[in-house]
C-alpha cells in the first residue's frame, strides 16, 4: 500500500471519528461510537493499526506517527464526549445542592490484557502483524505440521486435553503460525497470541490454562542474527535498556537449531528463562508448501503470564484467576 493512500485513510478515519463523537448526544451513543472506532476487537483504529504491515517498510515510521496522532485525537474526543453527556441536565425542580449518589467504582482491564496489548504494541513497532486462531485444534495443526511425530511424548494423552471427536484444545499457539503460512505466501511477519491448554497441576508457577505469544518471520535470507536482534529489541522495550539476553542450546521438533531464551535485567544476578526460539525446521516449511531452499525463518514463543509476573514482581500465577479486587486494583 502506498504511504499517501494509507495516510489518506487515516485522515478520513480521524474526520469520521471526530464527527461521530461530536454528534453523540447520549451515553449510549458515545459508547457506540467508542466501540466502532476505539473497540479492542473490531474497532476501526485497531484495523488501521493492523494495516501497518501492508505499508512499505520504509514508510512505516511515517505511518506510525500519523496513526498515533489519530488515535490520540479520537481518544481525546471520546473523553470530551463522555464529559459532555455526563453533565447533569438543568431540569425544572432539580435541586443540585442535594447530596449525590456516590459514583460506582469503575473497573479496568485485567493485568494480562494490559500485558498482551503492550506486547502487541511493541512487536507492532517492529513490523509484526497480529494473528489469532481457534483454541480447538486438529492433530495436523497441533502436531503433524509442527514436525511432532506420532510417537513423540508431546502427543501423550496425559499431556493434552483431547476431545471425543479426535480434536484437542491447542497446547501451543504455534498452530496459528501454521494456519497463517497455509494461506499466505512469504514474506510472513506475525505474532500469534492466545490461550493454550495443558493438564498441569496448578501451583504458584503452573496452570492448566495460560497465554502465549509467538513470533514468526519467514523470508529470503532470514538468519539467527535476525532472531537475536528482534528479541533484544523487544526485551529492551518491555523490560528496560539495561536488559541482557542469552541463548542456550535446546531442542524443539519445529525449530532447528533451537535455543532457550534467558533474560537478566535491573542489575539482577539471576537469569530467568523467558521462552524458546529457533530457526524454523525445513520440514515445517514443507508442510505448509514453502520451499526451504528459497526461504528461511525464525520463530519464538514467550509466556504472557511469565512476562507479566516478572515485570511486576508477582509470585503466584493463581492470582490472575481468583478475581481478588485487592490484587487487580493495583494495575
Amino acid at each position: 500500500m502506498e504511504l499517501s493512500e494509507a495516510i489518506a485513510e487515516l485522515d478520513a478515519l480521524e474526520a469520521a471519528g471526530l464527527a461521530a463523537f461530536r454528534e453523540a448526544g447520549s451515553p449510549e451513543a458515545v459508547e457506540a461510537a467508542r466501540i466502532e472506532y476505539l473497540g479492542q476487537k473490531q474497532g476501526k483504529i485497531k484495523a488501521a493499526q493492523q494495516r501497518l504491515k501492508q505499508v512499505e517498510p520504509s514508510a512505516r515510521k511515517d505511518y506510525g506517527q500519523r496513526f498515533n496522532a489519530v488515535k490520540t485525537a479520537l481518544e481525546a474526543a471520546w473523553e470530551s464526549a463522555k464529559a459532555r453527556v455526563d453533565r447533569p441536565a438543568a431540569a425544572s425542580g432539580l435541586d443540585v445542592t442535594l447530596p449525590g449518589t456516590p459514583r460506582p467504582r469503575l473497573g479496568h482491564r485485567h493485568p494480562l490484557t494490559q500485558t498482551a496489548d503492550e506486547l502487541i504494541d511493541l512487536f507492532g513497532r517492529l513490523g509484526f502483524g497480529v494473528a489469532r486462531g481457534p483454541e480447538v485444534e486438529d492433530v495436523f495443526h497441533n502436531f503433524e505440521a509442527l514436525n511432532i511425530p506420532p510417537a513423540h511424548p508431546a502427543r501423550d494423552p496425559a499431556d493434552n486435553f483431547y476431545l471425543s471427536d479426535g480434536a484437542l484444545l491447542r497446547s501451543q499457539t504455534s498452530t496459528i503460525q501454521i494456519r497463517v503460512m497455509e494461506r499466505q505466501p512469504p514474506p510472513v511477519r506475525i505474532v500469534a497470541i492466545g490461550r493454550v491448554y495443558r493438564p498441569d497441576a496448578v501451583d504458584p508457577t503452573h496452570s492448566f490454562m495460560f497465554h502465549q505469544i509467538e513470533g514468526l518471520m519467514v523470508d529470503r535470507g532470514v538468519t539467527m542474527a535476525h532472531l537475536k536482534s528482534t528479541l533484544r529489541l523487544f526485551a529492551e522495550g518491555y523490560l528496560g535498556t539495561d536488559v541482557k539476553i542469552r541463548f542456550r542450546p535446546s531442542f524443539f521438533p519445529f525449530t532447528e537449531p533451537s535455543v532457550e531464551v534467558d533474560m537478566l535485567w535491573h542489575g539482577g544476578d539471576r537469569w530467568v528463562e523467558m521462552g524458546g526460539a529457533g530457526m524454523v525446521d525445513p520440514d515445517v516449511l514443507r508442510a505448509v508448501g514453502y520451499d526451504p531452499e528459497e526461504v528461511t525463518g525464525f520463530a519464538f514463543g514467550l509466556g504472557v503470564e511469565r512476562l507479566c509476573m516478572r515485570k511486576h514482581g508477582i509470585d503466584d500465577i493463581r492470582l490472575f484467576t481468583t478475581n481478588d479486587v485487592r490484587f487487580l486494583s493495583q494495575f
